[in-house]
């Protein structure tokens, strides 16, 4: 535990921090990654170029520091976050290069400000906050699949959607610098998980590594996931692309094993009375695809919601896939949203949903943050409302 001085001091100074949080944080990557290059291969060089990640290291950290004294009542959000630290691989001895340039950061960028008592506070916290990453991050990679990156052949690559390519891939078990075999039956995905893909683009001098989601949980074919093809503008597409355009079938991709606490209630699952709502957009349908598959396979009478959103119909993404699911179930309503034909998925007709209702939402940031909104605004309570959102959140690293 802190110090009590510790606890006066960083609450005292938090709003200071947040004043200048992205400049700590901007400061702190750039003089990171100048002395320790290797670690562009774990960051996400797009989100940097962005300044995504610079905001959601400043957000996480602060967030952190103002429950210092109680960090337990953070521990979904850290469990969140330290499944993207073992998918990415973030191990105990990156911590204090972390700490090492934070608290240089701080320095630099107040100044004269940052007293040494000041100094001393946040260097006490910050070693708080990792300890407890550490601490779950050690359970997580105890209980992984497999341990790092393992090889994968693409046994199957189709196109899910004019911009989705959906692949099935098989772990490459006779390679020479793998020291485990996977076998496939046995293997417990869990509907909502992701994969991470480790990849050297042509286009980067870096490693570049990306998230993305199981679309079933089934491991009979092998894992299956897909990718949205991402064109927004120049720092974006760098992995997408290249799994679009060059990763063929018979090619070997690195994964590192599903990850993520995105999953069914499962409390709920076999019950008939509160239905499930299962709402996406975009190539967020994918982990909601996998739950939809969950539920009819466990419990096929339970009634069941399914909201989808996209660009058009050359956009809607496993349709075939998700209304043969569908027609298994027994109580179903289907709604699709194309926002080029003007149909608008808002808080207006988020008040047609069943209440009490199991939630769960994937999609965009903008989408999300709609969705969420509307629904807490509706009075649909925290705890019955899950997501996913589709881009960097708060993180220490990923």
């Amino acid at each position: 535990m802190a110090s009590p001085k510790t606890l006066e001091i960083v609450t005292a100074t938090v709003p200071v921090l947040e004043e200048h949080g992205v400049a700590i944080t901007t400061v702190f990557y750039r003089n990171m990654f100048n002395e320790h290059p290797e670690l562009l291969d774990i960051f996400n060089e797009t989100n940097q170029k962005l300044g995504r990640q610079q905001t959601a290291l400043a957000t996480t950290v602060l967030a952190a520091a103002k429950h210092l004294d109680k960090l337990a009542t953070l521990l979904p959000q850290v469990t969140q976050i330290s499944h993207k630290h073992r998918a990415l691989q973030i191990l105990p001895e990156h911590y204090p290069i972390v700490g090492k340039h934070l608290i240089g950061a701080i320095k630099e960028v107040l100044g004269e400000a940052a007293t040494d008592d000041i100094i001393t506070a946040w260097t006490e916290a910050y070693d708080e906050i990792a300890s407890v990453f550490i601490q779950i991050e050690h359970g997580m990679y105890k209980e992984a699949m497999w341990q790092g990156f393992a090889p994968f052949k693409v046994t199957e690559k189709v196109a899910a959607a004019t911009d989705i390519a959906a692949f099935t891939v098989v772990p490459v078990n006779d390679n020479e610098d793998s020291n485990q075999d996977i076998d496939l039956s046995k293997l417990k995905l869990t509907a909502g998980q992701y994969i991470t893909v480790k990849t050297d683009p042509a286009d980067s001098d870096h490693i570049a590594l990306r998230h993305y989601s199981l679309y079933s949980a089934s491991t009979e074919t092998g894992i299956q996931f897909a990718v949205r093809r991402d064109n927004r503008n120049e720092h974006h597409g760098l992995v997408s692309n290249y799994m679009h355009d060059q990763l063929e079938v018979g090619d070997t991709v690195l994964l590192s094993a599903p990850a993520g606490d995105f999953a069914l209630n499962q409390n709920l699952v076999q019950q008939n009375e509160i239905p499930l709502v299962l709402m996406s957009a975009g190539v967020g349908v994918t982990p909601v695809l996998s739950m939809l598959e969950a539920q009819v396979l466990a419990n096929p009478k339970r009634p069941i919601v399914w909201v989808y959103a996209c660009q058009n119909a050359t956009h809607h993404a496993f349709s075939a896939q998700v209304n043969e699911l569908l027609e298994q179930a027994e109580r179903v309503e289907k709604h699709i949203f194309y926002f080029e034909s003007g149909q608008l998925l808002d808080a207006a007709w988020l008040e047609t949903l069943p209440k009490p209702a199991d939630i769960y939402v994937c999609g965009s940031m903008p989408f999300m943050e709609s969705m969420i909104d509307g629904l807490v605004g509706l009075d649909h309570g925290v705890d019955s409302v899950h997501y996913e959102p589709f881009g960097p959140k708060m993180s220490l690293g990923g």
